[in-house]
């Protein structure tokens, strides 16, 4: 009987191989499958960052308006996939119809049977989810300008006109082929495309909406307005920087020798950097080891690394997310003191770092890498031309005069029609009970609400 079992058992190993791999698939397939495994993992990392936003936002403000941070969030993004299925995808990546260099034309209400996607080495809705959850991670972004003001019709009305039109131009600009692509601009995840373009949006939103209640006095000086629980914002950093090995390693969209892993390790680098240079230059003004700045310095390090990690070398990621950390310190400083008010530091984190993180492509990349990458040349210090950083300014400069005044004309209109700020009223209460009829922390409120009646 053990020799019986042994002999079947042998037949089996040999004809496992045949049974497993009858159709033998080919090399294309098998690496399609692999790239769309490792892409699809992307996606849900970088997806899982809204839950990352959720409490970033929530834990730097107000608890009155915790339900509403959350509940909008999940909302907005909703919102978000039906139009850029719908438009986005189409003008970021839409088929060519002599008019390329601007934006994309087609693919609109993407459908994957007729679609193209990446060639053989990704199917089209794999590419089409992962471009989505950058999309909508601009987008959130851009909520920073709208935080503890905004009416919820406003996020509704925006997220239209932004995931249609204002995201997807900038998006076919660097990587869909456009104007911007062809002069050689190095984005490899998102910088420009989709930190600076949030934060310029979030600044065209608190400059209309203007501060909150409370935030200035008469004579210009600024009050602390505290967010409720740093817990919920340590713990949204650690969120994010997880999803972000899907941002930026993910970027890579193939498996292939394993350059998702070094990416990935420049990625580590520049936020290490980024949280310590922020916590030690606080400690050095201040006398105080502010925690809220470290956590500034570790977003503002992987903002900064986001354009570069797949074209430094890891020392030059160091040195990135180094100046990012000391940027985003003073930024905050200089917002304040122009008297924009911006609750969860969209403008610094996503906005200075993510010019930064731009710029310094200019001047740290390597021709090495710009070859393997296949976009653009070396900068200043490995090739010592100028080239390459002047191409990164043009991206800047080009990309935050259209994206302000997109946003600029589009939320002037909202405010004149039909106006984007809750009353006074509304705004003290809290946007939780004002605009959704319940608090966030019912019990908490309903304790707070007995006190201050007693």
């Amino acid at each position: 009987m053990i020799k019986k079992t042994m002999l079947a058992l042998g037949i089996f190993t040999l004809l496992f191989p045949v049974m497993a791999f009858a159709e033998d698939p080919s090399a294309a397939t098998l690496n399609m499958g692999l790239n769309s495994l490792w892409v699809m993992l992307a996606f849900i990392l970088v997806l899982l960052m809204q839950g990352g936003f959720i409490l970033l936002e929530t834990g730097s403000t107000r608890m009155k308006n915790a339900g509403h941070v959350a509940g909008k969030t999940i909302f907005t993004t909703g919102l978000a996939a039906l139009i850029y299925w719908a438009f986005g995808y189409g003008i970021a990546f839409g088929g060519d119809s002599g008019v390329s260099a601007l934006f994309g034309w087609g693919n609109f209400f993407f459908d994957p049977a007729v679609s193209a996607g990446e060639g053989d080495s990704l199917p089209s809705t794999v590419f089409f989810l992962f471009q989505l959850a950058f999309a909508a991670v601009s987008l959130s972004i851009a909520w920073g300008g709208f935080a503890e003001r905004a009416k919820l019709s406003s996020y509704i009305v925006f997220t239209v006109f932004f995931i249609a039109i204002i995201y997807p131009v900038v998006a076919h600009w660097i990587w869909g082929g456009g104007w911007l692509a062809e002069d050689g601009a190095q984005d490899f995840a998102g910088s420009t495309v989709v930190h600076l373009t949030g934060a310029l949006a979030a600044f065209a939103a608190t400059v209309l909406l203007k501060p909150r209640i409370g935030k200035f006095n008469k004579d210009g000086s600024a009050n602390e307005i505290l967010g409720h629980n740093q817990v919920f914002t340590a713990l949204s950093v650690l969120l994010l920087w997880v999803g972000w090995f899907g941002f930026n390693a993910g970027s890579t969209v193939a498996i292939g020798d394993g350059f998702f892993g070094f990416v990935a390790f420049n990625t580590m680098l520049g936020a290490g950097a980024g949280g310590v240079a922020a916590l030690l230059i606080s400690w050095a003004v201040t006398g105080k080891a502010d925690i809220t700045a470290m956590l500034n310095g570790t977003l503002a390090g992987l903002v900064a690394i986001t354009a570069s990690c797949a074209f430094v070398d890891p020392w030059a990621a160091v040195v990135i997310g180094l100046v990012a950390g000391v940027l985003v310190f003073y930024s905050v400083k200089f917002f304040e003191k122009i008297k924009v008010d911006d609750p969860i530091y969209a403008l610094s984190v996503h906005g200075a770092a993510g010019v930064w993180g731009t710029l310094a492509n200019g001047i740290f990349a390597t021709q090495a890498l710009a070859d393997k990458v296949g976009v653009g040349t070396g900068g200043l210090i490995d090739t010592g031309s100028w080239k390459q950083l002047w191409v990164q300014f043009e991206s800047v400069v080009v990309v935050g005069a259209f994206v302000l005044a997109a946003s600029f004309l589009i939320l002037g209109v909202m405010k004149l029609i039909m106006g984007f700020r809750v009353t006074e009223e509304q705004e003290i209460i809290g946007l939780d009970l004002s605009e959704h009829g319940a608090y966030g922390y019912p019990e908490q409120m309903k304790k707070a609400g007995q006190n201050i009646q007693g």
